[in-house]
């Protein structure tokens, strides 16, 4: 599929529902942020399209107007299309993985737990930007749908549990952020887990995410 420019941009209410729980505010996330990349089939009048974000792709439309070379870009991506889309998808790939997501949505408020001594539970501000890109390699998808550690630090959406040493211990951010609902993601360091340092970066968040009148999912 091609790459649309950012001028020419399909409608996203024709294509995606707004204002749906968990990778379905995906759209909106690239639309609101500019992180992440549109696609179609071609760019007058589009029969499919595809809307991706730091691994994740959300493909809709026609499938018979995708050939399957055209769905290379998406390789080793976590895709999720309706089920017409997987004669093309399975042609395209040497292997498809099936996979099933559930989506939990934010009911009740949980009281936040105690962080231990010397942590502190916090929103992340442009200055922990290099707190952020000091995490090991393996973390860096924590940022990646923010652009970077800069992007997410920056965003106002994300809580860390803080050492003394300005260290990241644990973090949790909206992924996805929509009209309605914000996909909530989390980490711990390694040698940090066993602490509730992550529920106490997601209570945070959550309390954060319902100030703003959106729902956590």
């Amino acid at each position: 599929m091609m790459q649309l420019p950012p001028h020419h941009l399909p409608a996203v209410p024709r294509w995606f529902v707004p204002g749906s729980p968990g990778p379905a505010s995906l759209p909106e996330h690239v639309t609101t942020t500019g992180v992440g990349h549109w696609w179609a089939d071609r760019a007058l009048d589009p029969r499919a399209v595809a809307v991706s974000c730091a691994g994740h792709v959300l493909l809709r439309g026609d499938p018979g107007s995708v050939a399957p070379d055209l769905l290379a870009p998406f390789a080793r991506s976590h895709v999720e299309a309706p089920a017409r889309f997987l004669p093309v998808l399975g042609a395209a790939f040497d292997r498809l993985v099936p996979a099933e997501r559930m989506v939990y949505v934010h009911r009740e408020p949980v009281p936040p737990p105690r962080p231990p001594r010397g942590v502190t539970v916090r929103r992340l501000t442009a200055s922990d930007a290099p707190a952020l890109a000091a995490l090991s390699p393996d973390s860096s998808w924590i940022h990646d749908s923010w652009g970077g550690p800069e992007g997410l630090a920056a965003s106002g959406h994300a809580w860390a549990a803080v050492d003394r040493g300005g260290r990241v211990a644990a973090v949790a951010c909206s992924y996805f952020t929509g009209q309605t609902y914000e996909d909530v993601a989390v980490l711990t360091a390694p040698e940090r887990r066993r602490e509730r340092l992550a529920l106490a970066c997601v209570t945070a968040l959550c309390a954060d995410v319902a100030a703003r009148g959106r729902t956590a999912s």
